[in-house]
C-alpha cells in the first residue's frame, strides 16, 4: 500500500526510445544547428553528435524531462562547441574581419561584409557563457520571446532580459574594439 502511494505521488515519465526521440525532434535539432553554423554539413554533424551523446545515456534509468528543451539546448551547445573549436584552430594573429568604413548596400563588397559580420557574430556568441549564448541564440537566431525563453531555460523573463542586455553590451563593445573604437 505504501509503495502504491509513493508511485502515485511521483510518477516517472514513460520510457522513450532513441528512435522515437529522433523521429520527433531531428528536424528541430538540425534547424537549430543550421541557424548557428550556417552550414548544412556542420548542422548534420551537430545532429549526429547530439543523438550519439543521447545514445550513450540510459534513457530507461535517466529519462528526459522535457525532451524538446533538452535537445534544443544540446544542439545549441554542440553548435557553439564546433564554432569554438574552429576559432581555436584558426590563426590567432589573423583578423577575420577588416572593416574600415560601413559598406553601402549597392557596393559589391556588401555581401562579403555581411557574411563576415555574421561569422564574427557566431564566433562572438560562442565566447559567451553557455546560458547567455543559449538565451542569445533563442532570442536573436530563433526569434523566441523572452517569456518563452524563460520557460525553456527554467528562468524568469526578467532574468532573460538582463542576460540579453548584458550579452548585447558585451558584443557591442567587442565589435567596437574590432572596428578600432568606432561606435556602432
Amino acid at each position: 500500500m505504501l509503495s502504491t502511494t509513493m508511485e502515485m505521488e511521483s510518477p516517472l515519465p514513460p520510457p522513450v526510445d532513441l528512435e522515437t526521440l529522433f523521429k520527433q525532434h531531428h528536424r528541430m535539432v538540425y534547424r537549430t544547428a543550421f541557424r548557428l553554423t550556417r552550414n548544412a554539413s556542420d548542422a548534420e554533424d551537430v545532429l549526429q553528435t547530439v543523438f550519439l551523446r543521447l545514445a550513450s545515456r540510459d534513457l530507461q534509468t535517466a529519462p528526459l524531462g522535457q525532451a524538446e528543451a533538452y535537445l534544443r539546448r544540446a544542439a545549441v551547445n554542440a553548435s557553439l562547441d564546433l564554432i569554438r573549436q574552429r576559432r581555436h584552430q584558426s590563426d590567432d594573429g589573423e583578423k577575420w574581419i577588416e572593416l574600415q568604413a560601413a559598406p553601402r548596400a549597392q557596393q559589391p563588397e556588401h555581401q562579403v561584409w555581411v557574411k563576415q559580420a555574421a561569422d564574427w557574430l557566431r564566433q562572438a556568441v560562442s565566447g559567451l557563457s553557455e546560458q547567455a549564448a543559449e538565451i542569445f541564440v533563442l532570442r536573436f537566431f530563433e526569434e523566441r520571446g523572452n517569456a518563452e525563453i524563460a520557460e525553456m531555460v527554467g528562468s524568469s523573463a526578467n532574468s532573460v532580459a538582463v542576460t540579453l542586455h548584458r550579452s548585447r553590451e558585451r558584443l557591442r563593445e567587442e565589435f567596437q574594439q574590432l572596428l578600432g573604437g568606432q561606435h556602432v
